[in-house]
């Protein structure tokens, strides 16, 4: 139900909108509003294959007590294969990168 409601919503009101929702409305607890940055960097950087990329995390958010985490880390845990173009998983989107 997430990756589809995000999937159309990507397609109607556009990428940014999209997150914001998807992070808001798809995940609970809602995901803080100050990730929609790291989130767009990951993806920016996953749709390139750079899956282990370190995004810097915003003041106050941590990743298994760092600062950063692994563009893989932060899709994984944000559910934003969505976002990646039309794949319905990482390991879909991963294979067919390779």
């Amino acid at each position: 139900m997430g990756y589809m409601r995000a999937a159309e919503m990507r397609k109607f009101v556009g990428e940014d909108a999209a997150l914001r929702d998807h992070l808001a409305h798809n995940h609970y607890p809602p995901v803080p509003l100050a990730m929609i940055g790291p989130c767009k960097r990951a993806i920016a950087a996953a749709r390139e294959g750079e899956w282990d990329r370190q995004i810097r995390l915003p003041k106050g958010v941590s990743y298994r007590d760092q600062k950063t985490a692994s563009v893989r880390a932060i899709v994984e845990a944000h559910h934003l294969e969505a976002f990646l173009g039309g794949f319905e998983d990482l390991e879909e989107y991963t294979r067919r990168r390779e």
